[in-house]
């Protein structure tokens, strides 16, 4: 599976550019990515704050997870353009039938595919082998566009998923 998506962040946008990352429950389809991008385009061109225009940038990467951006440094992002921001993505929720505000389901690279997992089963996930240390992770509680280009995805060992897990001694290396 190709990870490389840092090429496709916009240029000029400031490294303390806001993320928001949210998952979707399944892949979308082609169909529904092509849709959802017109969507995003549209609405990140007509996004305000206050009356002013705000610099975003919103797109689907790996067919799963619709980020949005917002360079603050010209424009804040207020209370109601956050809102805005939220009315849309549920929107895309009942329009496509998916679930994007589930923050108890992780996603992982797993045989070269991205993979949902429950938190709640995560260590039985550790204990069958499901998920290593290395397993690659999806750290969607990033909150810059320099987080997101340096901690969006990374081994399961070096994010604050670590600490919740009990890796077996044989399977740290």
């Amino acid at each position: 599976m190709n990870l490389e998506y840092k090429s496709l962040l916009p240029e000029g946008f400031h490294d303390s550019s806001r993320v928001w990352i949210y998952q979707s429950s399944r892949m979308f389809t082609l169909s529904e990515v092509l849709n959802l991008e017109h969507m995003l385009n549209t609405f990140a061109a007509q996004w305000h704050a206050h009356g002013d225009a705000v610099k975003g940038f919103a797109t689907v990467f790996f067919g799963q997870f619709i980020v949005i951006m917002a360079d603050e440094t010209q424009t804040g992002v207020s209370g109601c353009s956050t809102d805005s921001s939220v009315r849309m993505i549920k929107e895309i929720e009942k329009q496509f039938n998916v679930h994007l505000f589930d923050r108890q389901s992780l996603a992982f690279v797993v045989k070269d595919k991205i993979q949902l997992l429950p938190l709640s089963q995560l260590n039985y996930a550790v204990q069958n082998g499901f998920v290593t240390p290395d397993t690659l992770y999806f750290n969607n509680t990033i909150l810059t566009k320099k987080e997101l280009e340096t901690s969006w995805i990374r081994p399961v060992k070096n994010s604050w998923l670590s600490k919740k897990i009990n890796f077996p001694a044989s399977s740290i290396h």
